[in-house]
């Protein structure tokens, strides 16, 4: 029996492309497993932060935005660290959404009247522009200049 050039070939890459198959399927059992049985990881709880790390977070950018110095600063600091505690407390009652409009709003208040007190008149009011735009500044864009040719 005579093999000519095509069936040699033919023949050949069966036999490559079956080994090819066999390294990347195995047996055909699938994977092996291990014996030992692999522990699921269990996610980690996320913490909220609390009323301090909220405050200590934004207080680089207003002492920045506002200019204030290091009495100012103590002054901003506690008010609004006393003012998110009271906020983080309300929303952990979970009240219905008239009551805690109002309660969002009292807590409002109250901030205002007690930075009011503490800060002088312009960097209150640039407070409560901030505050206004929450907290995001209007960057100025630069134009471009187009160059004449």
């Amino acid at each position: 029996m005579k093999i000519n050039k095509f069936q040699f070939t033919v023949i050949i890459a069966v036999l490559l492309f079956a080994a090819d198959i066999h390294a990347q399927y195995g047996n055909g059992y699938g994977r092996r497993r291990s014996a030992v049985p692999q522990a699921q990881e269990t996610p980690k709880e996320v913490k909220p932060p609390t009323a301090q790390e909220i405050v200590d977070d934004k207080m680089p950018f207003l002492t920045k935005e506002l200019g204030l110095n290091e009495f100012e600063k103590a002054v901003v600091s506690t008010t609004l660290v006393k003012f998110v505690q009271q906020r983080i407390e309300l929303q952990i009652l979970d009240l219905e959404p008239d009551k805690m409009r109002e309660g969002f709003e009292k807590i409002d208040k109250n901030q205002n009247e007690e930075l009011k007190a503490g800060l002088p008149e312009d960097k209150y009011n640039a407070f409560l522009e901030l505050q206004k735009n929450r907290f995001k500044t209007n960057k100025k864009k630069k134009k471009k200049k187009r160059k004449k040719t």
